[in-house]
């Protein structure tokens, strides 16, 4: 493990360098690791692990969807696919990565399979975290750990293939046999992380969810709404608000901020960008400051955990969810998003017509 100043704060990481892939395979050679779920991250760490020459073996509920994915990405019933608890008594790795509502209704057939030394791992803090509203209360002979991608499990998989990676947190909450540190790190490489950061359970669940319901998903959805209204209020066409408030942010902006920060996106951009982006980037942070504070403190005190679990057990829950993501769907905004999508260019046709004119000219 190794040392590195983000800003003026030296932080605990560990790459490849210091652990690499072969050190990973030699520390779980001798474990299986079961892989619960193949929803969402579920499919993306156990290929990724697979392919990196761990012994992974997958556990799902028998004829449902994820079971026929798991079928059509290669695994094999009764050797490497099995219903969950098979897969749980098999696994000396039990990788939880149901989703937090099937971790809290699964949660007694997973816990009767955890026995002495085994290491239970998580990607989310959720469930142990919020114990108290999930009773998922590990026992205390066993090493309970976690690795959190900081992506979909979508990105997880697509940078693993590009040779690339991503990024995860890593944290132990229980080390009853002295190797969870270890283990959980080789998991980490494992699964293809880029670098993994040092965190608790409880600051990986605060940061996750005040993160998704802010930045990454609530938030950037509240503000693009604004903007685009506002547009088309004065009387912007839809085509015209949607590309100033979406297209550019996604596709020209962002991936620069992505590639080198959001100070060389401003250097790069033009002086009257710069100007009004300096001035009023403040009066947006004052604007939203105490809505990040409040939230955070939902986030912490567990009133976001209560609504999410309440929300999520009720048994309308799908029907009602489907019809609010419905509503986002046929909203003005995303229907002239679709259009635009349609109207960009192929870059592979034009790149293919551009060398088509030089061999011609």
């Amino acid at each position: 493990m190794g040392k590195m100043m983000f800003g003026q704060v030296e932080e605990t990481v560990v790459t490849q360098k210091e652990f690499p892939l072969q050190k990973a395979k030699e520390v779980l050679q001798n474990d299986v690791i079961a892989v619960i779920g193949y929803g969402v991250q579920g499919p993306a760490q156990a290929l990724n692990l697979r392919d990196n020459g761990f012994n992974v073996i997958i556990g799902q509920r028998q004829n449902s969807p994820s079971w026929q994915k798991a079928l059509d990405d290669g695994w094999q019933p009764g050797s490497t696919l099995f219903d969950i608890d098979e897969a749980c008594q098999k696994g000396t790795i039990i990788s939880n990565l149901l989703s937090d509502a099937g971790q809290i209704a699964l949660w007694p057939r997973i816990e009767k399979h955890l026995t002495q030394g085994k290491l239970l791992m998580f990607s989310h803090g959720f469930g142990v975290t919020y114990k108290d509203k999930t009773n998922i209360i590990p026992p205390a002979d066993i090493d309970v750990a976690l690795v959190a991608p900081k992506g979909s499990g979508r990105s997880v998989r697509k940078l693993f293939l590009d040779k690339k990676g991503i990024n995860s947190s890593y944290a132990i909450f229980q080390n009853a046999t002295g190797k969870a540190l270890e283990k959980t790190l080789a998991y980490g490489i494992g699964v293809g992380s880029g670098y993994l950061f040092e965190t608790s359970f409880e600051k990986e669940v605060y940061s996750d969810l005040t993160g998704e319901r802010g930045v990454l998903m609530g938030a950037l959805a509240g503000i693009i709404e604004a903007q685009y209204e506002v547009l088309r209020a004065h009387g912007h066409s839809p085509s015209e608000a949607f590309n100033e408030t979406v297209e550019e942010l996604t596709q020209s902006l962002v991936p620069l901020v992505g590639e080198n920060g959001m100070d060389w996106m401003y250097a790069n951009c033009s002086t009257t960008a710069q100007r009004g982006a300096l001035d009023w980037a403040p009066k947006f942070k004052a604007a939203t400051f105490e809505v990040f504070n409040e939230l955070y403190n939902e986030v912490k005190n567990g009133n976001e955990a209560k609504r999410t679990i309440d929300k999520n057990s009720q048994e309308n829950y799908r029907s009602e969810l489907q019809k609010e993501l419905d509503e986002m769907h046929n909203k003005e905004i995303w229907q002239a998003g679709r259009a635009v999508r349609s109207l960009r260019p192929d870059r592979e046709q034009m790149q293919k017509a551009q060398k088509e004119d030089v061999v011609n000219a």
